[in-house]
């Protein structure tokens, strides 16, 4: 990259820093908007199974332009590409509210989505490269800043919709302030081109073969989590016949239980290597979704969710980063495992519920259960291309190589 010329560590350090703002940034779009659903709902005067609908859009969008983003990166650069991506990405935040009726509010989801799913890509293909130049994990670190920036931006919209703020008003707001931060830390990150003599890619690239394998086992954790997010309050209710504010406290204890894993995930790594912590990060899942399905009330049934959210938490970050370690396109590869696992996303919730409606919400979990199980069999493919694991800890067989580093 850059013709052979590395850069200084401590530019790939200060970029480090710049890529984690803007995975905050990122996952605070989705929260400030998570929290304003119900008021476009209301103002459109839309049926929840017609939400349902337009809530689809968003990973459509997200899976019809991922595989664009390389071609992007290529074109402009990826400082260039990132900086318009995530400025794009924060802006769509104001489409939805606008929308006058339900196909205006697909095509704005769709749009959502879209440049989401482009912003997502860039920026982890920029992540895995300073990963690779400071030898050592740090993509578990940058999807914990995405969850914190989720989190803050939920907390955000939720004050403006106590407050009875028109949403227009609020994510017009929070799509300026998020701009502005977003770009400004575009600045410092670093802008690693291709050789003169490299072939672009092509223009809408279909994911490799590699791909395929390491993104089966990122859809095993994106299920279990879509699944646990959006049903475990559900599953209190219906099943153990908790209180409301029991089973939304199972939710919030989930999200907080994924961030913190993330956040603590990088020293794992570098500790026990990516094979390893997945295949504990399993066991961890599978005994978790074990309690839910057994679990008689609703101290157990937390407790299960809160392994499933420990277990997983590290999963995609670490399929990313053997994603962008797998052959000569990174940007290809991640968009393929991005498209994998945001499609994971979109049929997890509606599988959950079709599987209840057939047998009991219990039955769905085991499904969950059985995914986790999934992810103690197919660690192994996160080994990637790399010569070890980020921080040093060498995968069995891939001692051959080192992974790419700069002196100071």
């Amino acid at each position: 990259m850059n013709g052979g010329t590395e850069p200084p560590l401590r530019d790939v350090r200060r970029a480090r820093m710049a890529v984690a703002t803007v995975f905050a940034v990122h996952g605070a779009v989705t929260g400030n908007f998570a929290t304003r659903i119900p008021w476009v709902q209301e103002q459109l005067g839309i049926s929840a199974g017609q939400l349902g609908i337009a809530l689809a859009f968003p990973a459509i969008g997200a899976s019809c332009a991922m595989p664009l983003a390389g071609a992007i990166s290529h074109r402009f650069g990826p400082r260039a590409a990132l900086r318009g991506l995530i400025a794009l990405w924060c802006l769509s935040l104001v489409l939805p509210p606008l929308s006058p009726g339900l196909v205006w509010l697909c095509g704005a989801l769709f749009v959502y989505g879209a440049t989401a799913g482009m912003a997502d890509v860039a920026m982890n293909a920029l992540g895995v490269e300073i990963e690779e130049r400071l030898g050592r994990s740090i993509m578990s670190g940058l999807h914990g800043m995405w969850s914190a920036g989720a989190l803050l931006g939920s907390a955000a919209g939720t004050v403006a919709a106590h407050a009875d703020t028109d949403a227009r008003a609020h994510l017009g707001i929070a799509a300026a302030v998020l701009t502005l931060l977003g770009t400004g830390a575009c600045r410092w990150v670093l802008d690693l081109r291709g050789a003169p003599d490299e072939h672009p890619p092509p223009r809408f690239a279909l994911p490799p073969r590699s791909a395929l394998v390491i993104g089966a086992v990122g859809f095993c954790a994106v299920f279990a989590e879509g699944a646990s997010l959006d049903w475990s309050a559900v599953y209190l209710r219906e099943v153990l016949d908790s209180s409301p504010g029991v089973a939304a406290a199972c939710t919030t204890a989930f999200s907080c239980t994924m961030a913190a894993a993330r956040f603590a995930g990088d020293a794992v790594v570098g500790r026990f290597g990516p094979v390893r912590t997945v295949r504990a990060g399993g066991v961890l899942a599978t005994l978790g979704g074990v309690l839910v399905v057994t679990a008689a009330g609703p101290v157990s049934a937390i407790a299960g969710f809160g392994l499933i959210g420990l277990g997983i938490a590290v999963v995609v970050p670490l399929a990313f980063a053997a994603a962008g370690r797998s052959g000569p396109a990174p940007s290809q590869a991640i968009a393929g495992v991005a498209t994998i696992t945001y499609t994971s996303g979109l049929v997890a919730p509606a599988a959950i519920g079709s599987i209840a409606d057939m047998t009991s919400l219990t039955a769905s979990f085991g499904l969950v259960t059985a995914l986790a199980l999934g992810l103690v069999a197919g660690a192994g493919v996160l080994r990637g291309s790399a010569a070890a694991a980020p921080g040093g800890a060498p995968e069995p067989g891939r001692a051959d190589r080192a992974p790419h580093t700069t002196s100071s």
